[in-house]
């Protein structure tokens, strides 16, 4: 199961960081616009944390995309 979820969290991390760099963001820029600290934004596309749904939705508001689009490659 803890494979399991280091995979789904490194899927997303994966795709919040693409998102943020065809966006042209810095980890600080996203984390400010996210209202979430730079490092977590790090800690997240790194897939080193498991994201609330409340802070994936915050992170894709951030980045102008549906949140289903931060799940690609996990469903």
């Amino acid at each position: 199961m803890a494979r399991d979820k280091s995979v789904i969290a490194k899927a997303i991390g994966q795709n919040v960081r693409r998102e943020r760099h065809r966006r042209g963001l810095s980890q600080e820029k996203l984390g400010f616009a996210a209202d979430l600290h730079p490092n977590f934004v790090g800690f997240v596309e790194r897939g080193e944390r498991n994201i609330t749904a409340a802070n994936l939705v915050k992170l894709a508001r951030a980045l102008k995309v549906p949140a289903y689009r931060l799940f690609k490659g996990v469903v």
